[in-house]
């Protein structure tokens, strides 16, 4: 049996790629995606190339892939292909407006490239379970109505972006496609999002704040400068996203049309830097003017997209949990520690 994951020559869809191979021997990966494998992607899947395919092709363009997926017994697909024009975290960066450089591929691939794999999927003759790859980029700044608490699926959804706006569009088309044809679909809404594999692609190069934080202390920067320390997120790490993702994957039924996949808490600053520290000993974070950051926050972005998600929908369905920040942050300084000596 085979997964199809579309984008997984990049970050988040890589990391699923490998996790399945490892919790599945017996199955395959076939991997879609506009990029070939570069020197990152083929020395982490090394160890399982015998078990997987790479079809490099346009996923807009069916007619280059159709044919190479033909003989392959597909019975999941995880749609991730993606463009991700978000670029920000430092004053410099936030100068610019990316999706300003190219909005009509930010639809045309995140919108018509998933009604191109979904007419795929309903053309078989046993349609795989499709779980589409969105984001928290389609709620609100704000909510929930009573703060304090994670935010749900259900509501606060008014995307801004280009990006948001294609999520959702694509969200509410993979559903109705579901009901049109009866095919067991669903969505996944990912929060911020670093670990492995995080790197700057062609389709993605936006950094989080924990990854710009553990890539400073590990390269033995001792400071890092902030425009504020009141800034959070909901950080979670790839490889517990992918586990996530897996467990719906295995689940019995889907029950619902969307589920967050996130920490569930809102992580601060400065706890990402004095969880760094343990690691890297004089580690510390300072306030500066805007212009002189290296992380650039809005301390008044605290909830909606920005704060905790509700993650009791996985949880209680797949059992699912992602493990503590702290954990997974210094799993991931040391993979960066490991990918340097290599």
């Amino acid at each position: 049996m085979t997964l199809l994951v579309t984008g997984a020559t990049g970050f988040v869809m890589s990391v699923l790629a490998r996790h399945w191979l490892e919790a599945n021997p017996d199955e395959r990966v076939v991997v879609l995606d506009a990029a070939p494998l570069d020197a990152a992607a083929q020395r982490y899947f090394a160890p399982f190339k015998q078990r997987m395919k790479v079809v490099t092709a346009d996923v807009t363009r069916p007619g280059q892939w159709r044919e190479a997926l033909q003989d392959e017994d597909v019975r999941n697909v995880v749609h991730g292909a993606t463009v991700t024009p978000i670029s920000r975290g430092s004053a410099a960066e936030a100068r610019s407006e990316p999706e300003a450089e190219h909005p009509g591929r930010i639809i045309d691939v995140n919108v018509m490239g998933t009604v191109a794999v979904l007419d795929w999927v309903r053309s078989l003759s046993r349609p795989p379970r499709f779980i589409y790859v969105s984001s928290g980029a389609v709620y609100k700044h704000h909510g929930p109505d009573r703060p304090g608490e994670p935010l749900p699926e259900d509501g606060y959804v008014m995307p801004r972006r280009l990006y948001g706006i294609s999520k959702l569009a694509s969200e509410l088309i993979t559903e109705r496609y579901g009901d049109l044809f009866g095919l067991a679909t669903t969505s996944v809404r990912l929060s911020s999002v670093y670990g492995t594999m995080d790197r700057v692609t062609a389709s993605r190069n936006h950094r989080h704040v924990p990854n710009r934080i553990a890539h400073m202390a590990v390269a033995g920067e001792k400071c890092v400068r902030v425009n504020t320390l009141a800034g959070v997120g909901d950080y979670v790490h790839a490889e517990d996203v992918a586990r996530g993702i897996a467990a719906l994957l295995r689940a019995p039924a889907l029950r619902y049309s969307a589920y967050n996949i996130a920490q569930g808490c809102a992580t601060t600053t400065p706890e990402l830097v004095e969880w760094a520290a343990q690691r890297s000993p004089g580690f510390h974070a300072v306030v500066t003017a805007d212009a002189q950051a290296d992380i650039l926050q809005d301390a008044s972005l605290r909830d909606g997209m920005w704060g905790a998600y509700d993650i009791s929908r996985i949880t209680t369905e797949t059992g699912w949990r992602p493990r503590p920040v702290r954990e997974a942050l210094h799993a991931y300084m040391q993979w960066i520690e490991a990918q340097r000596h290599a």
